[in-house]
């Protein structure tokens, strides 16, 4: 993801889920590809069927993009005209999710008294905390910090610091964020300053979970990781090496029919499952590492 304006999206046809996830992976992820931002949307609920969008500086980058993924039938098309922040932001209500308030900087006045309110714009990172998933790590964050105070805690796939906030702020510890695009701890640690925990906040820019950083912080005794559930499964043996014993994990990313697949993953490196919550169509696991 870059700093630049989107003025071109790239429409994939619609597809079942995980195939959807799969090309948004590759969109996101593949080093010929210089999407700004990636996201599927549901257009056939009966059927089950997603289309994967991606936003791009150009015509020409989005074509390439079609080209090296080989995606067959993509419409490339011109994002209209206006301030796509701006217009974003206007359609974006406050959030509460337990003890915390999400808001633009446009709701400053709509904060609560109690709680913990976080101030998150949309930019060029994703995670606003309106999305199912984001919305249901924080509920899952108030439930576990209402019985343990985790000392070092990670989150992984940080887009715009959400989590990673969420948990500075309400447990005054630091907290490690990390994400593949570089530009997501940008605005992760920009996000951190405006909340006041840039002293708390510390961000990486890591492929999965490889970066010294990384190494040197763990083990961890909470971590979040708010991705997909393809890198959800491939990660587990990794991040169950990294955290602590009695340490507690979140996940989402996942639609509530992933929730097998990637439960089993996790079952299988001996974590214990604690709770499972959806928030519409979005799953979020709740794991312990034995002691």
């Amino acid at each position: 993801m870059t700093g630049d304006t989107p003025r071109f999206t790239l429409t994939c046809p619609a597809r079942p889920l995980a195939q959807a996830e799969a090309l948004a992976e590759a969109l996101d992820t593949d080093v010929r590809v210089n999407a700004l931002a990636v996201a599927i949307n549901e257009t056939d609920e009966q059927q089950s069927l997603w289309e994967t969008v991606g936003w791009f500086a150009d015509a020409a980058e989005a074509a390439a993009a079609r080209d090296a993924l080989a995606v067959a039938g993509a419409v490339i098309a011109p994002v209209p005209g206006v301030d796509w922040v701006r217009r974003s932001l206007e359609g974006l209500a406050p959030v509460a999710a337990g003890r915390f308030f999400l808001h633009g900087s446009h709701d400053r006045a709509a904060r609560r008294c109690g709680g913990i309110s976080l101030e998150i714009d949309a930019g060029t990172a994703f995670g606003t905390g309106h999305h199912g998933t984001t919305a249901g790590c924080l509920l899952a964050l108030d439930g576990l910090l209402k019985r343990a105070r985790p000392r070092r805690v990670m989150d992984l796939g940080c887009g715009t610091g959400v989590l990673a906030i969420a948990a500075a702020r309400a447990t005054g510890q630091p907290v490690l964020a990390t994400d593949i695009d570089p530009e997501a701890v940008r605005v992760t640690l920009a996000n951190a300053r405006t909340n006041g925990v840039a002293h708390l906040v510390r961000g990486v820019a890591a492929p999965g979970l490889k970066h010294r950083a990384i190494a040197e912080a763990a083990p961890f005794d909470l971590i979040l990781a708010n991705i997909l559930a393809r890198p959800l499964v491939a990660l587990a043996a990794g991040l169950s090496g990294i955290l602590a014993p009695g340490g507690l994990l979140i996940l989402s990313g996942l639609t509530t029919d992933q929730i097998r697949w990637v439960s089993a993953a996790y079952r299988n490196r001996g974590m214990r499952p604690l709770t499972t919550t959806a928030v519409g169509q979005w799953a979020t696991l709740v794991f312990l590492q034995p002691a």
